[in-house]
């Protein structure tokens, strides 16, 4: 049986990728994550938290974008991949998620504990 790491590498390598607006973070609101995916970010403090949600941004949203883009959890990579989360600005991959894959996102989010990032 796979657990929860394997999990979340073989669906990040199933979701595409694509270039952004630059300047745009509307993909970048408070969202959660499982406890896998936040134990790979920087601890934050309450004040640092308690500011983004402030401004309803992310933790990890710096001045040039997101700090952690390489290790950003499932939901925020799957933004812009597929018309149930499509990108305001019609930025998207060449080729949207495969649906299955992200039932398989959800189904993962919805079956492990989720904590505010």
């Amino acid at each position: 049986m796979n657990n929860n790491r394997d999990i979340i590498v073989r669906l990040r390598e199933h979701i595409p990728s694509f270039e952004c607006t630059p300047g745009c973070h509307d993909c970048c609101g408070p969202v959660t994550t499982s406890s896998e995916e936040i134990s790979n970010l920087p601890v934050k403090t309450d004040a640092e938290h308690d500011a983004a949600l402030e401004d309803f941004t992310c933790v990890h949203l710096g001045p040039n974008g997101c700090e952690v883009y390489d290790d950003r959890p499932l939901i925020c990579r799957l933004f812009g991949t597929t018309p149930n989360m499509a990108c305001p600005n019609s930025c998207r991959p060449k080729t949207m998620v495969d649906p299955d894959i992200e039932d398989q996102v959800h189904n993962y989010i919805a079956n492990t504990r989720q904590v505010l990032v």
